[in-house]
């Protein structure tokens, strides 16, 4: 696929998405977060689910997480252009609330294509809710983190969400830091890091269940 046919294909799901009335979650929304970034990505992150910021501009991680998110980004040699950015749910839950389970089997199925569309290397999740989705672990982002994980002919690498980082201090950023780090490394090595995964069928967007 090329470039211009993956961006093309990631604005048909989000015009899809933009319309989405499969949970509660639309009911209150002010606009769909769909997702932002380059759609040839080679690092893609992966959120919780917009918060109040994100809900009125219709763009992931806008508020202080977002710029958060975007210095660390600078120290490990990245810019937010360069990566592509979504969350586990695309609509804002009440009072910033965790997103329940049945919005967030409703919404996945985007976040699935997505992934498939961009082919990232390496798929970083921010925090417990999308670290638990995709390695499909019961198991904190706390003990979870600092490893890369196979997955699907990429790896995940789980870490903490930047509002983790912002209420508990430089310790949490360093730790972010160095899981980007270990991000990066995964991008550089593609070729010979990442171990391919089973082939997926065009009919089988369930990566994750």
């Amino acid at each position: 696929m090329t470039s211009e046919d993956r961006a093309a294909a990631l604005r048909l799901l989000q015009k899809e998405a933009s319309e989405c009335t499969r949970c509660r979650l639309h009911e209150r929304r002010t606009t769909v977060v769909f997702g932002d970034g380059n759609p040839d990505a080679e690092l893609m992150f992966i959120g919780e689910g917009p918060g109040q910021h994100e809900d009125e501009q219709g763009l992931p991680f806008v508020g202080r997480s977002g710029q958060l998110l975007s210095t660390l980004l600078e120290r490990v040699g990245l810019s937010r252009p360069e990566v592509y950015i979504a969350n586990v749910v695309k609509c804002r839950p009440p009072g910033n609330r965790d997103p329940r389970e049945d919005e967030i089997a409703s919404c996945k199925g985007y976040l699935v294509e997505q992934i498939k569309l961009v082919d990232p290397a390496a798929v970083v999740t921010l925090g417990n809710f999308s670290t638990k989705l995709l390695l499909k672990t019961q198991v904190g982002i706390t003990r979870m983190r600092g490893q890369a994980y196979p997955w699907w002919g990429r790896h995940v690498v789980p870490t903490f969400h930047p509002a983790a980082a912002l209420r508990n201090g430089p310790r949490v950023v360093d730790e972010m830091v160095s899981d980007l780090q270990l991000a990066t490394r995964i991008i550089a090595e593609r070729p010979s890091v990442v171990e391919p995964g089973p082939p997926v069928q065009p009919e089988q967007i369930e990566l994750f269940k």
